[in-house]
């Protein structure tokens, strides 16, 4: 693994982050319009090294869409992105009508990986697993011949599987075993910082553990930042130190995993706990559930003010016209709700 930059600075920095898409009107000749959806609005959070945020949200939000303009998959229409102090929402130029990475993300590149959330559909179904982990080594470099081979067999180890499989394909394997894949390809050039976009959504919850432990001992072993993607937080309660909640977009509570569980301020956060299952019976029927009305607003005509009071069974007059801003109401705890003082 790469050597990491200043110890006591943050190995990534997000503020104001903001990813916008067109998308076409109704066409036809003499009518025309287009939108512009903001799947991202304005996120900001910061990652040290070594740590786990886990950002949950319901389906739509903007999870996945954060994830990768984080990773520059995606290319920000606002905000910035700095990982290991370089600046690299800047990394991009335009090339006739198109933006194209600059070759500084390049190099950076081999330092920041994804895990997808479909394992097959992210393992190419005519490469053979050998195949699927040498691609890496040999866009940059790494190993070759013999040396490659070891590594293979050493990555698959690693994510508990058996090196002889290596001549198999894809849909040989079960689904725990395609995402163990996929995991052993995000760990091939030893990078500083993955994202784990709902890797466990696709899996049966059998497996889901075994994977949720298996990121946990890479984190542990190898030092590794992790930005782990849910929209169940029953689950990424387990995993994270810290959590961050995003509702349309927007992140609206961020604190440490511990205080988000025992202690959740915005109405929102208290939903999504409040669908958690008790394994005790008698405290499961005695506790209150908070169920939410409706679904969540389209992002192409967000909700005036706070984008949560359509739902929300607290909200007040000025939640329907003033935007709350995110606010420290204890150290590590924010919030962005006008209710909490």
């Amino acid at each position: 693994m790469n050597t990491p930059g200043k110890p006591d600075t943050p190995l990534l920095d997000v503020s104001d982050l903001a990813v916008q898409f067109r998308v076409p009107g109704r066409g036809g000749i003499f009518y025309r319009d287009s939108t512009d959806v903001k799947a991202v609005n304005g996120v900001s959070f910061s990652m040290a090294r070594g740590e786990t945020l886990g950002l949950v949200g319901e389906s739509g939000c903007g999870k996945s869409t954060t994830g990768r303009a984080v990773l520059q998959l995606l290319r920000p229409t606002g905000g910035r992105v700095v990982f290991d102090d370089e600046p690299i929402h800047e990394f991009w130029k335009k090339k006739g009508q198109k933006w194209v990475w600059d070759h500084r993300l390049l190099d950076l590149r081999r330092r920041m990986q994804m895990i997808f959330q479909d394992p097959f559909a992210s393992l190419n179904p005519r490469m053979t697993v050998e195949t699927i982990l040498s691609e890496p080594l040999r866009n940059f470099d790494v190993v070759q011949g013999a040396e490659q081979r070891e590594k293979i067999q050493h990555l698959l180890m690693t994510v508990g599987m058996d090196p002889r499989c290596m001549r198999r394909y894809p849909h040989e394997f079960s689904g725990g075993q395609r995402q163990r894949i996929g995991i052993a390809r995000a760990l091939a050039l030893g990078p500083d910082f993955i994202v784990a976009d709902e890797p466990i959504s696709a899996l049966d919850v059998s497996i889901q553990a075994q994977i949720m432990n298996l990121l946990s001992e890479l984190r542990e072993n190898l030092g590794l930042t992790l930005l782990f993607i849910a929209h169940d937080l029953a689950a990424i309660r387990h995993v994270s130190d810290r959590i961050a909640v995003m509702y349309l977009g927007q992140i609206v509570e961020l604190a440490d995993a511990q205080t988000i569980v025992d202690r959740p301020q915005h109405p929102y956060t208290q939903a999504l706990l409040s669908a958690v299952p008790i394994p005790d019976p008698t405290q499961e029927q005695s506790r209150r559930r908070t169920v939410l009305s409706g679904e969540m607003p389209s992002p192409i005509h967000p909700p005036s003010g706070c984008p949560f009071h359509t739902r929300c069974p607290l909200s007040e007059e000025r939640c329907r016209s003033d935007v709350p801003r995110m606010r420290t109401i204890e150290t590590g705890h924010q919030v962005a709700c006008h209710l909490v003082e």
